[in-house]
């Protein structure tokens, strides 16, 4: 992996961390379910986020070193994996 793309990982991963933690006091403190709903849906739109960069480098580095190597199908079955996952959100 990319050095600048494992820093951006981690430093979302570390915000998404206390985004859960925060979830999990405000469950504690009994916060009004629709704050807490509002916070859940923020840690689905930073999982996106994180999952978008993943993708982006996967396609950008391994997926184009597949293709230069003759594994087609392998790169193809990825991505169409990808894809299938992404469907069932």
């Amino acid at each position: 992996m990319h050095q600048d793309v494992k820093k951006k990982v981690l430093r979302r991963l570390k915000i998404i961390e206390g985004q859960v933690r925060g979830l999990q006091k405000m469950v504690e403190k009994e916060t009004y379910c629709v704050d807490v709903i509002t916070q859940s849906s923020a840690v689905r739109h930073a999982l996106s986020s994180l999952e978008d960069v993943m993708l982006e480098h996967h396609l950008s580095l391994h997926t184009i070193e597949q293709m230069k190597r003759g594994a087609h199908q392998k790169a193809v079955k990825e991505i169409m994996d990808i894809y299938r996952l992404s469907k069932e959100k």
